[in-house]
């Protein structure tokens, strides 16, 4: 079976974005290859987080994975800074493969950067495009599956382990991203030129799974719609677009037949038949969230840190052996 990482940061609430733009993609693919899911906590470090709140974050986002379906049984679940290897390996490429001008191209530093004080931002914050490669080469990673908006990180990923390959012999796997179609860029339901976003300035721009049916209902009925008022899916309708596809996404319809449904009708039935959709949707995802306990989830991570442990000290003990490090 191919193999498979992906992961995510627990630097906020998950929202509908982070489900219908990548987890629920991954459910779909544990029956069919070797799945790895990480919760990316030392991604979540390169901008401040105040410890405690960061430890429940980690807890809440594993119980969001379990809760989704990710099943512990044909996944491999963990926590990254429980696996060394991670940060041994980001190192090792930071000084025989990765290259400044690389790390200049990468756009997501510049976004972020360019929100703040760029003196004052974190070199982790420039480096964690290396990190992140070194998550996915650790794992003979053959498929890596991502938002559109993370793309570039997978070629970088795909580079590294290039120069790597052609300076020490074979040794990782070049893996590919792998992207679904209407999920692959939830937009913000205040924005529709801006991904949807946890980081937002605006609580209207995203709803959190775990937002109460209120909240859900009050965020659709503020989400920005386009000119006129025929239900019809077209880029030159991009808010109305993204609000079917997340209506599409979740209620299993095609957007043709969501057209054909609303033909007729206006944006205020479309969006209260959207927020029963989301709701219906969330209140057994939440009712399942309240039965786990913090206990029985730190066993499924460690069972899952013990596994990506075995992997990944083979893996740089390989890469440390090539490069000379091991006597």
């Amino acid at each position: 079976m191919k193999k498979i990482f992906s992961g995510v940061q627990p630097s906020g609430d998950l929202h509908l974005g982070n489900y219908l733009g990548a987890i629920k993609n991954w459910v779909s693919m544990q029956s069919e290859f070797d799945t790895t899911f990480c919760i990316v906590d030392l991604h979540a470090i390169t901008v401040a987080q105040e410890p405690v709140e960061l430890q429940r974050r980690i807890l809440d986002v594993a119980k969001a994975y379990l809760a989704l379906g990710i099943d512990p049984k044909k996944s491999t679940i963990f926590v990254q800074s429980d696996v060394r290897a991670h940060t041994e390996l980001c190192w090792i490429l930071n000084c025989v493969a990765a290259r400044m001008g690389d790390m200049e191209k990468m756009t997501q530093f510049k976004d972020k950067s360019a929100k703040g004080d760029v003196e004052r931002a974190s070199v982790g914050l420039f480096d964690y495009p290396v990190l992140m490669a070194a998550d996915i080469l650790l794992y003979d990673t053959d498929v890596v599956p991502v938002g559109e908006d993370q793309v570039q990180h997978v070629e970088l990923a795909r580079t590294l382990a290039r120069r790597f390959n052609k300076k020490f012999g074979d040794t990782f796997v070049i893996p590919q991203p792998k992207l679904t179609k209407e999920g692959k860029r939830i937009m913000g339901l205040d924005d529709p030129t801006k991904k949807m976003s946890k980081s937002a300035s605006s609580e209207y721009n995203y709803i959190t799974l775990m937002d109460t049916p209120d909240v859900v209902q009050k965020k659709i009925r503020k989400a920005v719609t386009d000119s006129g008022s025929e239900i019809v899916y077209s880029d030159e309708k991009p808010a109305l677009q993204n609000l079917i596809n997340i209506y599409s996404l979740f209620s299993g319809d095609s957007t043709e037949n969501i057209e054909k449904k609303y033909i007729g009708k206006g944006y205020g039935d479309f969006k209260n038949a959207l927020a029963d959709v989301v709701v219906n949707f969330l209140v057994p995802f939440q009712e399942r969230v309240k039965l786990m306990s913090d206990e029985d989830i730190k066993k499924i991570l460690n069972k899952g840190a013990m596994k990506a442990n075995e992997q990944a000290e083979q893996k740089i003990r390989d890469v440390k052996d090539r490069i000379g490090l091991v006597i």
